[in-house]
């Protein structure tokens, strides 16, 4: 009984599927759609910022004002190929280039100058 109902259930032998190289790619789409997804906004994002990240670290001069990724905040005083030394107020730290964590513009800093000179009650 058990027999004739499996042989009930499957395919008819002798004859070959339709459409087996189609189905094939239907059962896979749904993991190559995934991984697209997950490289646009996962994988891409991530290496556009290496990228500019490595950039910058190449682009390091003395008498930039920096931050670590620590939060430490100062004035290259001396460059080396992955060592710098860094001046945070009367103290000088030495520390790897790979802590950098960027580069603080001097915009505001001349802002707040600007302001200060123009300022009349300072006067």
């Amino acid at each position: 009984m058990f027999e004739s109902l499996a042989f009930a259930m499957g395919a008819p032998q002798g004859t070959a599927q339709a459409g087996g190289g189609m189905g094939m790619l239907a059962s896979l789409m749904p993991f190559i759609l995934m991984f697209v997804i997950f490289w646009f906004l996962l994988i891409r994002p991530q290496q556009k910022r290496a990228k500019e990240h490595r950039n910058m670290l190449d682009n390091l001069k003395c008498g930039d004002k920096i931050i670590t990724q620590s939060g430490l905040i100062g004035v290259i005083v001396e460059l080396e190929k992955e060592e710098l030394t860094l001046e945070c107020g009367t103290s000088k730290l030495r520390m790897s280039r790979a802590a950098i964590g960027g580069v603080l513009s001097d915009k505001k800093g001349k802002a707040e100058k600007n302001a200060k000179k123009d300022d009349p009650e300072k006067k």
